[in-house]
């Protein structure tokens, strides 16, 4: 399937290398494609390891293994297969991931339990076992690529390859994090919602890098949709080596633990934005802001219930001010709200307050907001202080055929 381009696409950018990270790519040919389709993440003895994953009741074997492994917090490779999710495939399908994850472990000197495999593409397909073992052999030869080549291995029907970069001063060193993802379409918010990579050189405790992920998820992963759907497969691990030689970082009391919760804040919320950028079909990006409401988790599920409209977001399709549509989505929400309360604007213009159209309300600056490719969406509640920040993207014709060819 040849796909264009995302007209919302960003440049892939400038990413340092992360010692303890070496990156291959190699081809394990799971779909007729072209193109590498394995990549290898080889970490540090003593990495870290945090990782939330999808909460579908039918995920992926890989899924139910990584969240036994990210206990022991430790990690030693990943494994990423694109072009086949390997999910609803019952022993089979775990037998596969077991495989690999034995063949790496002798490879690196490890126990199977420290290789995480993760897979993407077509579910109900189990994982051929000859071409994953001839793709691990081929990639454990392959010579270290760079970050945009194992972004562009892990894609599936992405239209551009997304990173995100950001640093931290940790004592008196500088930290790097660095991250990678795939994902286009099936993206609903349910702790990850797609693959992604994220990889730093501080020393970081386990337990509070799982907490710092949580936290980062709740505010980035977790605020985005293309589609309302959820995958079987989703995925967000977080790997620190330790080898900046900054001080380790155990808690919030220790040095410089505001400073690295910042940036991997950020390169979640870019990464996670990246995706939606890259929405299947998607022509416009949408930021939905909700304030007033009775608690921040509120305001989220508000901000989701218009996110995922599709009434809404074929209306932005369309360039149309239906502030008429976004009353609905909101008293759908099945969340605290009042119609004589309600306000909403669009490019920060009011076309409503208090319930009521405003009287001398011009659709005209509205209007031209809305040809452009950077959508505002306010919401006032007028019920509380709580606040959230949903993205989402327009819902086009280019996501239907994307999806009705996706087995072709």
């Amino acid at each position: 399937m040849d796909l264009e381009t995302s007209p919302l696409a960003l440049p892939f950018p400038d990413m340092p290398a992360i010692d303890g990270v070496t990156l291959r790519v190699a081809r394990a040919r799971y779909k007729e494609w072209d193109r590498c389709d394995l990549t290898f993440v080889e970490l540090a003895e003593g990495t870290s390891l945090a990782g939330v994953f999808t909460q579908s009741a039918c995920a992926s074997s890989e899924v139910e293994l990584g969240r036994e492994q990210v206990k022991s917090g430790r990690a030693r490779a990943v494994i990423v297969n694109a072009g086949n999710s390997n999910a609803f495939t019952g022993h089979r399908g775990r037998e596969a991931v077991e495989a690999i994850q034995a063949q790496m472990g002798a490879a690196l000197g490890c126990g199977a339990d420290d290789v995480l495999v993760c897979s993407t593409g077509v579910i109900g397909v189990p994982l051929p076992k000859d071409r994953a073992k001839a793709g691990i052999e081929a990639v454990l030869q392959a010579p270290p690529c760079t970050w945009e080549e194992a972004a562009a291995a892990i894609n599936t029907t992405d239209t551009f390859n997304k990173g995100a970069h950001a640093s931290a001063i940790v004592g008196t060193a500088t930290v790097n994090v660095c991250g990678i993802i795939k994902g286009s379409g099936m993206i609903a918010p349910d702790m990850a919602t797609m693959l992604g990579y994220i990889f730093t050189d501080a020393d970081v405790a386990p337990g509070f890098l799982q907490e710092l992920l949580n936290a980062a998820n709740a505010q980035s992963f977790s605020c985005i949709t293309v589609d309302g759907d959820t995958s079987t497969s989703d995925t967000i691990l977080a790997c620190a080596t330790g080898k900046s030689g900054a001080p380790r970082i155990t808690g919030w009391d220790s040095e410089g633990a505001d400073a690295f919760a910042a940036a991997l804040g950020d390169v979640c919320r870019n990464l996670a934005q990246l995706v939606v950028r890259d929405g299947e079909g998607a022509s416009k990006f949408i930021e939905v802001r909700v304030s007033g409401a009775v608690s921040d988790d509120s305001a989220r599920r508000v901000g989701l219930a218009i996110a995922n409209s599709p009434l809404v977001k074929t209306a932005i399709a369309g360039e149309d001010a239906n502030w008429g549509r976004v009353v609905m989505a909101v008293g759908k929400a099945g969340e605290p709200a009042d119609r004589d309360r309600l306000s909403i604007a669009f490019g920060g213009v009011w076309a409503a307050r208090e319930g009521v159209p405003v009287d001398d309300y011009d659709e005209a600056p509205v209007a031209a907001h809305l040809k452009g490719q950077h959508i505002d969406l306010a919401v006032e509640l007028g019920m509380g202080d709580g606040a959230a920040r949903v993205w989402t993207c327009d819902l086009t014709h280019g996501y239907i055929s994307i999806n009705a060819d996706y087995r072709s």
